[in-house]
């Protein structure tokens, strides 16, 4: 393994600052057939929840024009089933990076509690899901409640944790500095951006929720845009994600401000783009005489 990408993020030792993103991975064994685990930064897996979730009805994905739109739904079966069933199977085998959501404050603290346990690299907070018990109010959008489910989840385990960014926002830079304040020790971002699709024929939406989340290269540069942003304002390391389909996108990102990037909706077209990525990258550097991927980390002119 090549020493020019090995990095360090939170404590957690990489081999490559080349992670995957949650939700379009899954749990990462299901990609052992495809991709060398070993030689990525880490995987964020499937979202948990407290109880399992079926997910929403109707239809959950639909292709657009560089991208696509999911309404899912976070389906999952559950922590106790995570931590039962699938942890002890991908234990040791990569830096597992678990991304949980709650419908409250106190889910997020209960579910951080629940895997603070050997195995389990980092917890990621979703905070883009509605606040059931504040009126539908989404965590990601509101700095105060943004900041008081990272309270409850660093207050709950001896993890690093990650809190993901939600794009639909006035100014992402506000959310950033709440949950730094409140202890995050890192952020990822971003998140989907909001989006719907029309069929002409029915006159119905096509996704069985009406609207869903947009992923892919369409929203690139408004990732980008994002992450440089969060870099002038906040101390703490920054995994970028958001359209990465190859080197030289992940390359931006590191430009940008970035520590570590996630490859996402690229997985399910090319489930061995996370490795193609990392030989480009590492090329990249060759190229321009460089020892580490440290050199590059927000060097934007």
């Amino acid at each position: 393994m090549s020493e020019i990408l090995k990095t360090e993020i939170c404590g957690i030792k990489m081999q490559t600052p080349i992670l995957t993103a949650s939700g379009t991975f899954g749990f990462g064994e299901e990609f052992a057939d495809f991709v060398n685990l070993k030689r990525l930064g880490g995987v964020m897996v499937k979202c948990i929840t407290l109880k399992p979730r079926a997910g929403n009805k109707g239809v959950r994905i639909t292709e657009t024009p560089a991208g696509m739109l999911n309404c899912i739904g976070l389906e999952n079966p559950g922590v106790e089933i995570f931590l039962t069933e699938i942890l002890p199977r991908i234990k040791n085998k990569f830096n597992i990076i678990v991304n949980i959501s709650g419908s409250s404050v106190e889910d997020y603290g209960k579910l951080a509690k629940f895997l603070d346990v050997d195995g389990v690299a980092a917890i990621e907070l979703n905070i883009s899901c509605p606040n059931v018990k504040d009126g539908g109010i989404i965590f990601g959008t509101n700095p105060k409640a943004a900041a008081e489910v990272t309270t409850a989840a660093k207050n709950s385990t001896s993890k690093p944790v990650i809190v993901k960014l939600s794009p639909n926002v006035t100014d992402i830079t506000e959310i950033a500095r709440a949950v730094e304040s409140a202890g995050a020790d890192c952020l990822s971002l971003i998140n989907t951006l909001m989006g719907m699709e029309i069929n002409i024929d029915t006159w119905k939406p096509t996704l069985g929720n009406i609207t869903g989340g947009l992923s892919g290269g369409a929203v690139k540069p408004v990732a980008l845009r994002m992450v440089y942003q969060v870099a002038q304002v906040c101390k703490i390391p920054i995994i970028g994600m958001g359209g990465i389909r190859t080197a030289a996108d992940a390359v931006e990102f590191f430009l940008a401000g970035a520590s570590a990037v996630a490859v996402g909706t690229a997985n399910f077209a090319n489930p061995n783009v996370a490795n193609e990525i990392i030989d480009g990258l590492e090329n990249y550097l060759r190229r321009k005489n460089l020892q580490s991927i440290k050199e590059i980390i927000g060097k934007v002119k």
